[in-house]
Parts: C-alpha cells; structure tokens; sequence
C-alpha cells in the first residue's frame, strides 16, 4: 500500500474469470419499435440506442432463470476452472447491482447455490458498476494478509425487468422528449453474469498477477444517475463530463506511481461508443486496445469489465500488460493493473 487512494498488491493472482451469458437476445430495433409511437409523437427519431451508444442487442435472462441463477453459474465455471477445493475458499463477495430484497444480502443465495462452506465469508460489495473491480481490490487485500488463501468474485445483473417498466413508462401519453432522454440510458443495460477466482500469486505461477489500483471519488456528483428497481434517471452530458473529470485526475495521480501508457489491454467499463471513444480522445489510448462488447451485450453494469476481460483471455500472452478501468454512478473511479 503507497496511500489511501494507490495501493500496490503483493501477493493475489487471478486464477479464471468466467461468464454466463443470458440466452434471449433483445435487439434495438425490437425496443424500438416498442416505442414507435412514442417517439413519433415527441418528434424523436427511431435508432436512438444504435445511432447514438452503438448497441445492437441486450440479453434478457430466460423465463423462470434469476440473476443469481446466472452468477452462480458463473461462479461455479470459475471454480471448477481454477481447480481449486471450494473448501478452501475463505471469501465470496457478491458485486451485483440486481437485487431481489433488501435483506437479506444476494451473496447469501449465490453461497448456497455453489455449495460453498460454512466457512466461507460471503457479503455484498455494492458501488454501481464499479463494484466487481472494487471487490477485486477487498479480495486481494484479505489474500494479501493472510485472511483468506482464495476468494470468489461474482455478479449477476437482470435489466429486464428495468427496461420493461421503463418501456411502459415511457409509453405514457404525458411522456415528452426530455423523458426519453433521461430514461434513455436505462435502455443500454443488459444481462449477465461474471465471475472471478483469486489466489495466491506466490502458489500460482501460471496466475494473472495483480499489480496496483489508483481510486478516485467524485461524490458531489452522485445525483446525475439514480435508479432503483422502477427506473432510472440520467444526465446524460453531465454524467459524461464528470467522469471524464474525475478521471482525468486519477490519472494524473495514477501517473506519480504507474506507467499505464502503452498497456497492451484496456478494458474499460463497457457504456457506448460515444463513452468509449472520449476515453480514448482523453488519454491518447489507441481504440484498437479497447476490446469491446457493448454492442451486442450492452451495459453490463459492475460485470461489464470482468466479462470483457473474460471475453479478451484467450488472446492475452504472459506478460501482457492489462489495465481495468472501471466507473460507476457516485462517481467513482478506479484503474487496476493486471501482469498478465
């Protein structure tokens, strides 16, 4: 640890991250023929989401299939992947933004769905869409110390029944164009689930090391994106200036400790094209280093990144460089290396 915001890891690798991808593929067109009338009666034009966030097509879960049905599925592909004894699995941490209750925590059912132990720590870590890289971070400081030998980091999200009420909303007679556009980001979400195994670096040498993470917070922002299970209410301009803003200073702070220019991965939280290519504009990142899947998955939400980076594994070599920069509604921000 350097600081209250940078911290570098000693000991955590990443042994697997793995995905379960909902199955009913929702295209644009089909939302927005949904809202034809709407549109037509407030002077919008069709192909808003594909003109302007570059989304083709979501997924919606199948009927009777949960989103912690999906991250339970994920989680049980990366334990069985990693090998390691879900015995010795001394942390699971849920990230989901999806919930069913209040109380208790989503972890519980997502713990008892893999059989986990007894033994086996298992809470919610919720911070918007950064909460699966901010899981990450407890995770590796619980491995660091000594707490725990391994951890799990899983997230199931479920934008259906968001983008159904949403759709009904919206379809209200009283509806005018200001509406569509605050609501127009509750349209970008989708379904599925990711989930990650960390051990210890030193016992795993074919592991993904974890270099260092630089966070910051923006919270005078935290009113720009709102949602709750009925909807959610976004500035859309204001919310891209001010993340771009505050990333900006993580990554002049990031600069006193890191090198992230050049990284051979940027794996970004996954919002729009127009998100997207402001980063690259910011930073000088090259676009072609910037896997995406925003186009045919959506926003993610906090499993964006870990299933980007899931969908990046395969062509990643030791050695390779691989920066997750993540986002979420508050603001915060945070960037973390990997060595792969």
């Amino acid at each position: 640890m350097t600081g209250n915001a940078t911290h570098r890891f000693r000991n955590t690798a990443i042994l697997t991250v793995q995905t379960a991808d909902a199955s009913q593929v929702v295209t644009s067109d089909a939302l927005d023929a949904l809202l034809v009338d709407t549109y037509r009666r407030v002077g919008l034009r069709p192909g808003l989401l594909e003109r302007l966030a570059g989304i083709r097509e979501r997924r919606w879960w199948a009927d009777g299939v949960s989103f912690t049905d999906g991250a339970a599925t994920a989680g049980a592909k990366a334990i069985s992947e990693s090998g390691v004894d879900p015995a010795q699995i001394g942390l699971m941490v849920n990230t989901s933004v999806s919930r069913k209750h209040l109380e208790p925590s989503t972890a519980v059912a997502v713990h008892d769905a893999l059989g986990l132990p007894s033994s086996c720590q298992n809470f919610d870590v919720t911070n918007a869409c950064l909460g699966f890289v901010n899981g990450m971070e407890l995770a590796a400081a619980m491995i660091d110390s000594g707490m725990v030998e391994y951890a799990l980091v899983v997230n199931g999200e479920d934008s259906r029944p968001v983008q159904e009420r949403t759709i009904d909303l919206l379809n209200r007679p009283e509806t005018t164009a200001k509406d569509v556009m605050q609501h127009f980001a509750t349209l970008t979400l989708g379904s599925g689930a990711a989930a990650m195994v960390l051990g210890p670096a030193d016992r795993h040498p074919e592991g993904h090391r974890l270099v260092g993470s630089v966070s910051r917070a923006g919270t005078e922002h935290h009113q720009l994106c709102t949602g709750d299970n009925d909807g959610m209410h976004t500035d859309l301009k204001g919310l891209l200036a001010a993340g771009l803003a505050l990333s900006e200073q993580l990554w002049a702070e990031a600069a006193a400790e890191f090198d992230w220019v050049g990284m051979d991965r940027y794996v970004v939280h996954q919002v729009s094209k127009v998100h997207t290519q402001a980063m690259c504009d910011r930073f000088g990142i090259d676009p072609a280093r910037v896997p995406t899947t925003f186009p045919t998955r959506g926003n993610l939400g906090p499993a964006s990144v870990p299933f980007t980076l899931a969908s990046e594994a395969g062509s990643l070599v030791d050695g390779d460089r691989v920066l997750l920069m993540g986002i979420g509604s508050g603001l915060n921000a945070c960037c973390l290396e990997i060595a792969w």
